[in-house]
């Protein structure tokens, strides 16, 4: 999902992929799939794996019949299956594979937990794990910090930190944030600056602002500056009459967190209090057409089995560009609250082309 050199975090408000639609097989093949790969994962699965084939039993009558138990397949073929759904091009098939794994909720973090020891399904696993969510996920993204490997696991820990609201949390987030010129990786970085832009603390504002000061990288000072504007923009919302009437919805949830890119720019210029009346007389300038809106979908909504967490594909798009991002909520005292946000894609629009005017006539 989180890619190397992803867009940066200071455009991710501002840019946001055509919309698709599923085909209903691709869905169902996706999630019969992933329902076939965790089951491979179970201890019982592993062990019948390593048993001898069935052998058929005589019948008085000096036939054979063959056992109840079915040989199981040769090989370790489950996290070849996965690996094959999450390298089609079908980019569909794959978003389907993560709703059906959120939606089979926390049942499947033991066979997650296993699946991020190999290679080939170990960013799958931590990325399901982040949407997932709770205590025992987010123990088990914990220890992907001390993950050796080039995979940068790590940032589906920090990405998932967004859940919890705590000193210990954010230290840990703004720690990454402060070693930041060292890290090889962006996209860790990254996912720690969203996962503060969740919340709307104001406690949060003097600490972003230092870090940007200490930070030499251009690109994640960017970021850490686009995050200042994203929480503020959202406190100065919420303390309006408007924002003080906003429901619990997962719209409401959504529109309240990309708010900052909602909210028209205030006006540069103020008008003249008077005119005189030669100023009067003067035409007026033509009227420049309006820009399209800055608008926010949520679609796929995926719900948990015990309907308090969400998984919502939401698409941002402006004039210029399109984004489609996952967000994850919660039911926190019966609302719904963002606990997390992931960039999944970004385009720019192309540029309209004007007609070329017709030649003149001779």
């Amino acid at each position: 999902m989180a890619q190397h050199g992803k867009a940066r975090v200071s455009q991710r408000l501002v840019r946001v992929t055509h919309r698709r639609k599923a085909g209903f097989y691709d869905k169902v093949i996706a999630a019969f799939c992933v329902l076939l790969s965790a089951f491979s994962f179970l201890p019982k699965a592993r062990a019948l794996a390593q048993q001898p084939p069935a052998q058929s039993q005589p019948t008085p009558n000096g036939g054979e019949v063959q056992s109840n138990e079915e040989a199981p397949l040769p090989g370790d073929w489950a996290p070849e299956l996965l690996d094959g759904i999450l390298s089609s091009p079908n980019q569909e098939a794959q978003d389907a594979l993560y709703r059906a794994a959120f939606a089979a909720g926390p049942s499947l973090v033991p066979q997650l937990t296993a699946a991020l020891a190999d290679d080939r399904t170990a960013e799958f696993a931590a990325q399901t794990l982040a949407f997932v969510g709770g205590e025992k996920a987010v123990e088990v993204l914990w220890k992907l910090q001390e993950d050796k490997r080039d995979l940068n696991l790590r940032r589906f820990y920090y990405g998932a930190l967004g859940e919890f609201d705590s000193p210990q949390a954010n230290d840990t987030l703004f720690d990454v944030i402060n070693r930041s010129d060292a890290e090889p990786d962006r996209s860790v970085t990254e996912a720690a600056i969203l996962a503060l832009t969740v919340w709307s603390d104001p406690k949060l504002l003097p600490r972003l602002r230092e870090a940007e000061l200490k930070v030499q990288d251009v690109v994640i000072r960017d970021d850490l500056e686009n995050a200042l504007a994203v929480i503020e923009g959202r406190i100065k919302y919420l303390n309006s009459p408007e924002g003080k009437k906003v429901g619990g919805s997962v719209d409401a949830a959504v529109h309240t967190y990309f708010i900052a890119g909602l909210e028209p720019p205030p006006p540069t210029d103020a008008p003249p209090k008077s005119q005189s009346k030669t100023q009067q007389a003067k035409p007026s300038p033509p009227r420049q057409a309006p820009e399209p809106p800055v608008s926010v979908e949520v679609r796929h909504l995926t719900l948990s089995p015990d309907k308090t967490r969400a998984l919502a594909r939401v698409t941002f798009e402006v004039p210029s560009a399109v984004a489609e991002y996952d967000v994850v909520l919660q039911k926190r005292a019966g609302d719904w609250t963002v606990s997390s946000v992931w960039l999944e894609s970004e385009a720019e629009k192309a540029e309209p082309v004007s007609p070329k005017p017709p030649p003149p006539k001779q």
